[in-house]
C-alpha cells in the first residue's frame, strides 16, 4: 500500500497545476497550490502515508459531516429532518436558488452551506458549548486532543461571510432557523476553521468505516444508524454538485472542503484523508479527486 500511495502522488501531482485556490476566503489563498498528500488508516490500526500528508489545513465543509452526526445524536432523525432535507441539489454549495423556489424554504441537504448552518442551529447550548461538542467529537474520533481551530482563517471567513449571512437570515424569515444568527454563524465559521492533517482525517474516516466504533478500543462512539445516514449523504451530496460523477468514477463515501481536504472511506476496510488545496471548478481538490479515482480503480473500492 505504501508504494501504491507514493506512486499515485508522483503521478497525480501534475493535476494541481490546473486548479485554483479558494481566493474568496482570503486566508485560504496563502498556501502552496502544489501540495498533495494522502493518508490511509486501516481498521487494524495500520497507517500509510505519502506526499504532503503532514501539512495542516482547515476542514471547511468536511465538518458538515461531524455537525450532522452531533445534531442527530442530540435531536433524533425526525427533528433534524424537519428543518433540513435529504435530497441532492445539483447547485453550487452556496446557492440560494432552491431555498427560494422549493417550499417549504428549508435547505435540501445538510452538506450545502444553508443546510449546515441550519444543522448548527439545532445543536443545543451557547456558541462556545456547541463548538466544543463538534471539536470534541473530532478529537475523540482522531485520538488527537491537540486539534484546535485556526483563528486567522476563522476571522477571514467571518469578515467575508456575507453570502452565508444572507442564507441564514433568509431561513430565519421562514422559521427554519431560530435564535441568534450571529451566534449560529460563529459556530459555523469556527467549525470550518478546525485545523487537521490528512492523518487526522483518515482516522475520522476509519471510525465511520467501522460503523462508529473507535479503532483503538472498539467503543461505540457514534450510533451505527447515524453513521449510516452520514455516509449516505457523503455519497449523494458530499462532493458538491460533482457528487454524481464522483460516485460513478470512485464509488465510495466522501466529503470535500474548499481548504483542499477530502474525507473518504472504504466501508469495513479503512479511512482516507487527502489534502490538495488546488481546486477544480466545483470546489473539490483537483489532485485529490484524481488520487481517489486511481486508488479506487487500483483496489476496486467502489461500493456499487
Amino acid at each position: 500500500m505504501q508504494k501504491v500511495l507514493q506512486d499515485l502522488i508522483n503521478k497525480n501531482r501534475k493535476w494541481t497545476q490546473n486548479g485554483n485556490l479558494a481566493d474568496y476566503i482570503p486566508e485560504l489563498e496563502n498556501v502552496d497550490p502544489s501540495i498533495l498528500g494522502i493518508s490511509i488508516f486501516g481498521l487494524n490500526g495500520e497507517l500509510y502515508t505519502a506526499g504532503d500528508y503532514q501539512y495542516k489545513f482547515t476542514l471547511q465543509s468536511i465538518t458538515k459531516v461531524i455537525t450532522l452526526m452531533v445534531a442527530l445524536m442530540e435531536n433524533g432523525v425526525d427533528e433534524v429532518f424537519q428543518y433540513v432535507g435529504m435530497e441532492p441539489t445539483g447547485d453550487p454549495f452556496n446557492s440560494i436558488v432552491k431555498l427560494e423556489t422549493i417550499k417549504p424554504s428549508k435547505p435540501l441537504n445538510p452538506m450545502i452551506n444553508a443546510g449546515a448552518i441550519a444543522t448548527v442551529s439545532l445543536i443545543e447550548g451557547t456558541a462556545e458549548e456547541r463548538f466544543f461538542k463538534i471539536i470534541d467529537l473530532i478529537r475523540k474520533m482522531t485520538g488527537n486532543d491537540r486539534i484546535s481551530y485556526n483563528d486567522k482563517v476563522y476571522q477571514s471567513e467571518n469578515a467575508t461571510g456575507d453570502l452565508n449571512r444572507a442564507l441564514a437570515y433568509y431561513m430565519k424569515n421562514y422559521g427554519i432557523i431560530k435564535g441568534n444568527i450571529e451566534e449560529h454563524l460563529e459556530v459555523y465559521f469556527k467549525q470550518s476553521s478546525i485545523e487537521v492533517t490528512s492523518m487526522d482525517v483518515a482516522k475520522i474516516g476509519a471510525v465511520m468505516a467501522n460503523d462508529g466504533k473507535l479503532i483503538s478500543s472498539n467503543e461505540q462512539l457514534i450510533p451505527a444508524g447515524i453513521v449510516r445516514i452520514a455516509k449516505t449523504f457523503m455519497i449523494t451530496c458530499g462532493m458538491y454538485n460533482a457528487s454524481g460523477e464522483f460516485a460513478l468514477k470512485v464509488g465510495i463515501p466522501a466529503k470535500s472542503g474548499v481548504g483542499g481536504g477530502i474525507l473518504a472511506l472504504a466501508p469495513k476496510q479503512f479511512g482516507i484523508g487527502v489534502i490538495g488545496p488546488a481546486l477544480d471548478d466545483k470546489g473539490n481538490s483537483i489532485g485529490g479527486v484524481k488520487l481517489l479515482e486511481e486508488l479506487s480503480r487500483e483496489r476496486q473500492l467502489t461500493i456499487f
